[in-house]
């Protein structure tokens, strides 16, 4: 790990600034910023934090959180590879394309067979053109897209490029298809699972989504709010990657 000593401007004392990485294990219900919120009254006052690749409220999984110096290593981050366990279902939409939204039944679907959905899933692989769902936190105008929705207003999020690796079938029953994805930075899971609904004219959306991993950091070896608290921050701090 790696800690700093420097005497604050105000009172001349010296403290401990922390800089570092924590793998945190965010839990289903809570923001990226929250679990940062949460993290930062363990601090000492003053001290930077931030985090390196929102999750939504509803997913699970790996959130780095950078400390101090740490934080300027965000775009390092951001850029890793990232791999995340998701599943779909499928037989209805929604308005946000996934589990936070009422379900839009999709009338009459068939469903498909595993061969014509490994077809579909085959052409999501590579640079792709992705349109972001339109409840996203892209600024449009400085405004959220999802705070224009919310509001009714119309949304128009044009499709860009990303980078998806690879997509696992884990597990596949009618209506539930669970999936492995390894992908790039800017890839919307949500906007996976809207488009092969679309692709296999059954509709679908993302019901479930936990990030497993972000380059070298897993879930495997993250670490829970709780533990956090009892441990404190220090023992649960990874060092920084080392500036070229």
């Amino acid at each position: 790990m790696t800690i700093t000593c420097e005497k604050t401007r105000t009172s001349g004392k010296s403290i401990l600034l922390i800089n570092g990485i924590i793998n945190l294990n965010k839990p289903m219900r809570l923001s990226s910023a929250a679990a940062v919120g949460r993290v930062k009254r363990l601090l000492e006052r003053g001290t930077r934090i931030g985090h390196a690749g929102t999750l939504d409220p509803f997913a699970s999984g790996v959130l780095l959180l950078l400390i101090g110096k740490a934080t300027k290593t965000c775009e390092t981050f951001m850029n890793e590879p990232k791999e995340y366990e998701g599943t779909v279902k499928f037989g209805a939409t929604t308005e946000t394309d996934d589990c936070e939204a009422p379900e839009i039944p999709w009338a009459d679907p068939r469903p498909p067979g595993i061969e014509q959905i490994e077809r579909a899933l085959a052409s999501f692989i590579g640079n792709v053109q992705q349109k972001p769902p339109v409840f996203s936190a892209l600024k449009i105008a400085g405004q959220p897209a999802y705070k224009l929705a919310r509001e009714g207003k119309p949304v128009d999020l044009k499709p860009r490029t990303v980078r998806i690796d690879t997509i696992q079938i884990l597990d596949w029953q009618w209506p539930l298809l669970k999936l492995r994805i390894g992908c790039g930075r800017g890839t919307y899971i949500r906007a996976i699972a809207r488009d092969l609904g679309q692709i296999l004219q059954v509709g679908g959306y993302l019901t479930q989504l936990c990030r497993t991993q972000i380059g070298k950091f897993d879930l495997a070896n993250a670490v829970t709010l709780e533990q956090l608290n009892q441990d404190g921050i220090a023992a649960h701090l990874h060092p920084q990657p080392q500036e070229n």
